[in-house]
């Protein structure tokens, strides 16, 4: 069977064109899930299905604006589609860019999750499962994890929104995940904002990196160990130290030029990180106070707490 142009959906019509036929096109939402092997992408499709999203999985690129134009046609109940996009689809994934670019010039709704993670992270993940990698089933899975970022390096470039889940949990990534499909406007800024330890690392991904070091330690309070940066007794510590409160406004506000011109380019996603020794207590109240400065400033803001549990 000859599989249909990339460009063309049933009939023959031309997919720029099909989409002035879509009566409700406008009111689709199509979320595209993609990313490396490992990385997460069944738990994503699994907590969409939960949220009553119409899922499809395994999807060849040149099947996604027919399967768009179905799903749009006048009696169609679904108004939100997540498609899984990934290296399975052999030979035929070399053309999901083009199907995404397409897609979004024919004025659907369009948004892509790129799922990531780690060599480390993959790498483990796969000899936990005991499962080759697609891309190197007789090989090495790091030679099949280079591979893959090299076929992904396109579509991650367009992606509106990259979750790293290296060090996420299987509720980390959920929480991401619903996150990412909230109603905010899928062309605005997201930013990410991530709680970490500097004892665990630094985050891979991010784009700027503050130090919160310099407030007194809430570990070093045995009333406040056990607690973290949510719990309330740690916040107010954490913001009754000098410098707490100036240091979330001041960077708030040196934030915004960057900000800014990362719009002007179409950056669509940025990382703010924000650290301290262990990532439990000044880390996680920092970054929930910026979060919800930047919020109150009309900003589109998620916060991660990285390393909340881990010793």
């Amino acid at each position: 069977m000859t599989a249909p142009d990339p460009m063309t959906v049933p009939h023959g019509i031309p997919a720029v064109e099909a989409a002035a036929h879509r009566p409700h096109a406008d009111a689709l939402q199509v979320l595209i899930i993609t990313g490396n092997s490992g990385a997460g992408r069944s738990r994503t499709a699994a907590v969409l299905e939960d949220l009553q999203w119409f899922v499809v999985d395994n999807l060849p690129p040149n099947m996604l604006s027919p399967l768009v134009d179905l799903v749009s046609r006048t009696g169609s109940s679904v108004t939100r589609l997540a498609v899984v996009l990934d290296v399975r689809g052999g030979e035929f994934f070399a053309g999901l860019t083009g199907a995404v670019d397409d897609l979004r010039r024919s004025g659907a709704r369009v948004q892509v999750l790129f799922l990531d993670a780690s060599d480390e992270a993959l790498v483990r993940r796969f000899e936990q499962v005991r499962r080759p990698h697609p891309l190197a089933p007789e090989g090495r899975i790091l030679d099949g994890i280079e591979a893959e970022r090299a076929l992904l390096a396109p579509i991650r470039d367009r992606s509106d929104v990259i979750i790293n889940t290296s060090h996420l949990t299987v509720n980390g990534l959920a929480q991401a995940v619903r996150d990412v499909v909230a109603e905010a406007t899928p062309q605005a800024l997201r930013i990410n904002i991530v709680s970490f330890g500097f004892k665990h690392g630094l985050p891979l991904d991010a784009d700027h990196v503050a130090d919160v070091r310099f407030l007194a330690n809430p570990y070093w309070i045995s009333e406040l160990r056990h607690l973290n940066g949510h719990d309330d007794p740690v916040r107010e510590y954490v913001m009754a130290q000098p410098g707490a409160s100036d240091f979330v406004e001041l960077y708030a506000a040196a934030l915004e030029p960057a900000l800014a011109g990362y719009e002007r380019e179409e950056k669509r996603y940025v990382t703010v990180a924000i650290g301290c020794t262990g990532g439990q207590h000044r880390s996680v109240a920092i970054a929930d106070a910026l979060a919800s400065t930047l919020r109150q400033r009309g900003h589109n803001v998620v916060v991660t707490a990285r390393d909340l549990g881990r010793e």
